[in-house]
C-alpha cells in the first residue's frame, strides 16, 4: 500500500496500527531533523523524542487530499517543535522557575494525552493529570505567550526564532536583555506592578490580586493585555 492510500485509509478508520505504520515509515525524517540540532546543549535522544512526537501529531493533522507530500508537510512541523523546545529553554523574558517547570510539564503531559487519546487536552484535563489547579495551568500557558517566537516576524511567514542567532552567546544574551528593557517601557505604572508581582516576586494571580486589592479576573485580563502589548512592542523592535 502506498503512502497516500495509507493516509486515506487512516483518515477513514483512525486505526492506530495504520498510524504506527505511517510513523515508522517516516521516522527517518525525525532522526534527520533531530541531528541538525545536535551540539546546542541538548542530547540527540531528547531531540529525537521531540521530533518523533511531532511526527505522530503531524500524521493526525495531515490531509492526503491536498496536493502535497507528507514529507513536505512534516519537515517544517517537526523543525518548529524542536525550535519551540529550544525557545522554552532560553526565554527572552526569564519566567519564575516554578512557572517554567510547570510549562515543561504541561507540554510533556499534553503530548502524552494527545498521543493516547488522539485529541488535545483541555486545561482542566491537564490540571487533573498534573495535580495542580486549572488557574495554574492557564497562567503558565499565558505566561509563555510573552515571548512566543513563532509569531510571524516578516511578511514571508518567518518567525522571531528564525531571525535570532542560533547560539546563545554573550552577545545574544545582551541583545535579549536590551529587548526586554525596551519592551517594558511601553507599560504603565499599574501594568508594571502586575509584572513585578507575577514575574518578579513569583506571585500567583490570586496573590497578586490581593496585593493590589483587585479581583483575580482583573489580574488575568490585565495580564493578557500586558502580554499582547509586549508582543506588539517586540514585533516592532524586531522589524526595525
Amino acid at each position: 500500500m502506498d503512502e497516500k492510500e495509507l493516509f486515506e485509509q487512516y483518515r477513514r478508520t483512525r486505526d492506530p496500527a495504520l498510524r504506527n505504520e505511517i510513523v515508522e515509515r517516516n521516522l527517518y525524517i525525525a532522526a534527520m531533523l533531530a541531528k541538525k540540532f545536535v551540539g546546542r546543549g541538548v542530547e540527540y535522544d531528547d531531540l529525537y523524542q521531540i521530533a518523533s512526537l511531532a511526527l505522530v501529531k503531524g500524521v493526525d493533522r495531515f490531509d492526503p487530499g491536498r496536493d502535497a507530500k507528507f514529507s513536505t508537510f512534516i519537515t517544517p512541523t517537526i523543525t518548529g517543535e524542536i525550535k519551540n523546545y529550544f525557545r522554552d529553554r532560553s526565554r527572552l523574558i526569564h519566567l519564575p522557575r516554578r512557572v517554567s517547570e510547570l510549562r515543561l510539564e504541561i507540554k510533556k503531559t499534553a503530548d502524552k494525552l494527545l498521543s493516547e487519546t488522539g485529541k488535545s487536552p483541555t486545561p482542566a484535563e491537564l490540571a487533573a493529570a498534573l495535580g495542580v489547579t486549572e488557574e495554574e495551568v492557564v497562567s503558565a500557558i499565558e505566561a509563555g505567550a510573552v515571548v512566543s517566537l513563532d509569531r510571524p516576524a516578516e511578511e514571508d511567514g518567518g518567525s522571531y526564532y528564525d531571525v535570532l542567532p542560533a547560539r546563545d552567546d554573550a552577545f545574544e544574551r545582551l541583545e535579549r536583555r536590551d529587548a526586554v528593557q525596551a519592551a517594558l517601557k511601553c507599560l504603565n505604572e499599574r501594568e508594571l506592578e502586575i509584572v513585578s508581582c507575577r514575574y518578579g516576586e513569583e506571585l500567583s494571580q490570586t496573590e497578586t490580586a490581593k496585593r493590589l486589592n483587585v479581583s483575580q479576573m482583573y489580574v488575568s485580563r490585565m495580564e493578557r493585555k500586558i502580554l499582547e502589548k509586549l508582543r506588539e512592542n517586540l514585533r516592532k523592535s524586531m522589524a526595525d
